[in-house]
């Protein structure tokens, strides 16, 4: 692979995890566009390769959120030591690993499916339209809760949502946003929210594929580099985009993003139907 690829494909992964376009569309859709076979040629480097920059987007938003998840872990173990919780962190470390069980489980259940059947180009076109209208929708509703508000039945659903981005194309970030949003969240605390439960399931993740790679043999003979820098592009442009979005949110909104979803859909259904 060469570094150019491994750099650019490492910045889409890092920007499009954590603002709300899809990473798993975008990973999908720039070596299609750009015709850069060494990915589709090789599902296992594909898969390999993916692993490393979802771990270099962990630890750019891990860093981001450093002082957070101190704080959380703490509390999560001092509620495990006294077996009860007592402080609003404890809840919330312990909403957020339950908000992380539904795309778990899908994930499990339905990794190949979506591997094997669900990456076809149009149907991520589709899936970047119908969800940036979705992200529209939300983007308009008024919104007063905190984070303080967080709660089990929150966690769930914004958990269940959180599945739905198995789907490339749907964006994590961006559905996730739209759920709280629609449970009357403000833009700012809809994404901290999404952006801090969203951290259980990309480490997780990465962890329980990476170890199936490890199991088969590592990476690729030459490959080294090329993860390298890869991962160290994604953990920068992660952490630039985490910063970035909640830096915007502060004074804008999120349609700069659904236009972006529009137009990009409507020009990969163009080019896939030709």
């Amino acid at each position: 692979m060469p570094l150019l690829h491994a750099i650019v494909l490492g910045a889409v992964q890092g920007l499009s995890e954590f603002l709300p376009i899809s990473s798993s569309g975008h990973l999908v859709l720039v070596p299609w566009l750009f015709g850069w076979e060494e990915l589709t040629r090789d599902p296992e480097l594909n898969r390999t390769f993916d692993v490393a920059l979802h771990m270099g987007t962990f630890v750019g938003a891990a860093a981001y959120f450093r002082r957070d998840l101190v704080v959380l872990a703490g509390a999560g173990l001092r509620s495990i030591r006294r077996r009860s919780v007592r402080c609003p962190d404890e809840r919330m470390a312990w909403l957020l690993l339950l908000s992380s069980v539904p795309a778990a489980l899908a994930g499990a259940l339905l990794d190949s499916v979506v591997e094997d059947q669900l990456s076809a180009e149009w149907l991520v076109g589709a899936m970047l339209i119908v969800f940036g209208l979705v992200l529209l929708w939300a983007d308009r509703l008024p919104g007063v809760r905190g984070e303080a508000s967080f709660g089990a039945r929150e966690a769930l659903l914004m958990g269940l949502a959180q599945s739905l981005a198995l789907q490339p194309g749907v964006s994590r970030s961006g559905v996730t946003i739209s759920m709280g949003r629609g449970l009357g969240f403000t833009r700012e605390a809809a994404t901290r929210l999404s952006f801090l439960m969203s951290l259980p399931v990309i480490g997780g993740a990465g962890l329980y594929t990476g170890s199936d790679v490890l199991l088969e043999g590592g990476l690729p003979p030459g490959m080294g580099p090329a993860f390298a820098w890869g991962m160290v592009t994604s953990g920068l442009t992660g952490f630039i985009a985490v910063w970035g979005l909640l830096r915007l949110l502060r004074t804008g909104s999120f349609r700069p993003f659904v236009l972006y979803r529009v137009v990009l859909g409507l020009a990969v259904l163009s080019a896939a139907t030709v």
